[in-house]
């Protein structure tokens, strides 16, 4: 014979409600009214949910890893200030589809702090998704073929924010920088897009190849945009350096 509580579980599971610990969430609490029970029941179940979503939310985008502001040494990396991204940190601009490029040589945190803008989105709630630019390309090349990249790129057209990393590293050929324009194209002005690159906008036309094309594509992402010319030395090579030293 089933006890009171297989009995409530059971009835969760045919409701589709997640299992909650009840001995945990009402201990302590024996004079509530059944209506508080009810209403504590439900706000944990509400909490549960949102928990849930977040994480899936998180594992969907991608990120590479989790970075954080208070992480980032301005201190070594004085192009960029901690005011500059507090202020960028309030995610407004997604709001407005607008969008942010962080350039400069390798190693001097372009990265870091695309993600960490990225993981405070997902903090707030917005549907975020990382890809270098290599895996975009692959996701545009088989999204016709693969069921994988068509879902995948399906979600990249409707998350508020989309950072594409490392635009410049390796030259495209002309159809991989068509697909290319068809996505910023895509993207413009409908979702925001955080875009790090080791080129200058006026090196863009030698990886990609076609001056047409280049100034297509800069027209449409920079319309809108904050860009963030980062200077310096390398932080890991230096962080390196003062480690065998």
């Amino acid at each position: 014979m089933l006890t009171p509580q297989e009995r409530v579980l059971n009835l969760l599971s045919d409701l589709r409600i997640q299992p909650v610990d009840f001995e945990a969430l009402y201990a302590g609490k024996n004079n509530l009214t059944p209506l508080e029970s009810v209403e504590l029941f439900l706000a944990e179940e509400q909490r549960l949910r949102v928990e849930k979503q977040n994480l899936l939310r998180r594992k969907r985008a991608a990120l590479p890893a989790e970075k954080t502001l208070d992480a980032f040494d301005f201190g070594f990396q004085r192009s960029v200030t901690r005011e500059q991204m507090l202020r960028l940190s309030d995610m407004t601009w997604v709001e407005q589809a607008y969008n942010i490029c962080f350039l400069g040589p390798p190693g001097v945190g372009k990265t870091h702090l695309a993600l960490a803008l990225a993981a405070h989105g997902l903090d707030l709630g917005y549907t975020i998704a990382f890809e270098s630019l290599s895996d975009l390309m692959t996701v545009l090349k088989t999204a016709e073929i693969s069921g994988a990249s068509k879902r995948r790129l399906k979600y990249l057209r409707k998350a508020a924010l989309v950072v594409v990393d490392e635009v410049g590293f390796m030259p495209l050929t002309p159809a991989e920088a068509n697909l290319f324009f068809g996505f910023i194209s895509a993207m413009s002005e409908k979702t925001s897009l955080i875009i790090t690159s080791n080129k200058g906008f006026d090196e863009w036309a030698d990886f990609l190849g076609d001056a047409t094309i280049t100034t297509a594509i800069l027209d449409r992402l920079i319309h809108h945009c904050e860009i963030i010319n980062m200077t310096g030395n390398s932080y890991r090579l230096a962080h390196h350096q003062s480690i065998t030293n």
